[in-house]
């Protein structure tokens, strides 16, 4: 059994829950070392409440979109489990359309420049990564959550 169905049957039992309960996936936030830890550390402190992804990148590696309720294990960087989140809202919107009203929820950045140039960044990159190009129009999916579980230290 490797770490992360460990972690999860951990998480089943201490909340007691169904042990027929799935989760969606497990992954870590970003795609550098650093923001992926950083962006994890502040989940954790319940600072990070919500994740932007591009709408192609899910039709492109033919993953669903995320739902309400959907459970997901987010991880450190090397891929070691740290909490369970939960999907409360999902908003799906052109980059353009973004207001900071909605992003500040990431709890990453204190103004739409800083969270759109921070952002295009990573699009840039990941659609470089695996096949789309970034403009303004491209759709987004503000995925809004709750950490339900986490490690304790």
């Amino acid at each position: 059994m490797n770490k992360i169905q460990r972690f999860w049957e951990t998480f089943l039992k201490e909340t007691k829950r169904d042990s027929n309960t799935t989760y969606m996936s497990h992954f870590y936030f970003e795609l550098t070392e650093y923001w992926a830890n950083e962006l994890l550390r502040l989940v954790l402190i319940g600072q990070k409440q919500a994740t932007a992804s591009s709408y192609q990148s899910y039709m492109i590696e033919g993953e669903p979109l995320p739902k309400i309720g959907d459970l997901n294990i987010v991880t450190d960087f090397d891929g070691n489990p740290q909490g369970v989140i939960e999907t409360t809202q999902i908003t799906i919107l052109p980059f353009k359309d973004l207001t900071f009203e909605i992003v500040k929820r990431e709890g990453e950045d204190d103004t739409l420049e800083s969270w759109q140039k921070g952002h295009i960044k990573f699009f840039q990159a990941e659609g470089q990564k695996i096949g789309y190009t970034f403009d303004e129009n491209m759709l987004v999916v503000f995925e809004d959550f709750k950490l339900i579980y986490k490690i304790e230290d």
